[in-house]
């Protein structure tokens, strides 16, 4: 069984599937043209999607004609990638946690989790994904990590001291690297546990993309992230309105939320 607190913090995200959806990125179109280049997938490629949230990174997924099953936990994102995605007849939504789905005996070119590994029980993850490919099928994990770019204004950097005072001492709070410091430290499978001898290394590209908001709606993206959803919201919405105020005092009610996307992509070891 996966963690209780992995399991719990990721089901978060389902008190918000609207919100989630609106102001979350999405993933570049060269990315996806990357993944299709090394892998071959396209139209009629049977693809396995592991947290599909609310079918951001599904909708490109089935516009290549690939058929999806995607798997979601959540009942919310499940019901609202039920409905996002109703205008594609290649998917398929199921409602379940990764570690306990039922595959019925069907096999993969393609697995793929965006944004969501990190919550699955790496114990099981990793050797459920093999299992369910074909021999010769891909691994593929989809992310963002958020970066500063040196010299411009960064919201965490204008607003250290609210967090602090609202949420003292929370080890979750930092300072975004820059996108040098993450090309040069992250490598191989990322921040997840390593696969072993399951899939071969990895595949890495890395696509800058940015999001800009004014104050209430840099409020609102993170209001869907994690790291604020698990506070108590006695805490979380007084910070989340001052973190607005301060965006549109300090930074002219604008600010940019700058990632580096990234495409992992590593073969089933045969």
């Amino acid at each position: 069984m996966a963690d209780p607190d992995r399991r719990g913090i990721g089901r978060l995200f389902d008190e918000v599937p609207e919100l989630y959806d609106r102001v979350r990125p999405g993933y570049p179109g060269e990315l996806f043209a990357d993944l299709v280049a090394v892998t071959g997938i396209g139209a009629g490629s049977p693809v396995l999607e592991i947290g599909c949230g609310t079918g951001q990174a599904t909708r490109s997924l089935a516009a290549l004609g690939c058929e999806v099953t995607a798997v979601e936990p959540g009942e919310g994102m499940a019901a609202l990638a039920t409905r996002r995605l109703g205008e594609f007849g290649n998917v398929t939504v199921e409602r379940a946690t990764f570690e306990e789905w039922g595959d019925r005996g069907r096999r993969f070119d393609v697995v793929v989790a965006a944004s969501s590994w990190h919550w699955v029980d790496p114990a099981v993850g990793w050797r459920r994904a093999r299992e369910v490919l074909r021999p010769g099928g891909w691994m593929v994990l989809l992310g963002h990590v958020v970066v500063r770019r040196p010299g411009e204004p960064e919201v965490y950097a204008e607003t250290a001291d609210l967090h602090e005072k609202f949420s003292p001492g929370n080890p979750d709070w930092g300072h975004p690297p820059t996108e040098a410091e993450v090309r040069g430290s992250d490598r191989g499978w990322g921040a997840v546990d390593d696969p072993g001898g399951l899939f071969d290394p990895p595949i890495v590209r890395w696509y800058p993309t940015v999001q800009w908001f004014d104050g209430a709606g840099f409020a609102e993206l993170l209001r869907t992230q994690s790291l604020c959803r698990k506070l108590d919201p006695a805490v979380r919405e007084p910070l989340l309105d001052a973190i607005a105020e301060r965006i549109r005092t300090r930074m002219g009610d604008r600010a940019a939320r700058r990632y580096l996307s990234v495409l992992r992509v590593g073969r089933r070891a045969d």
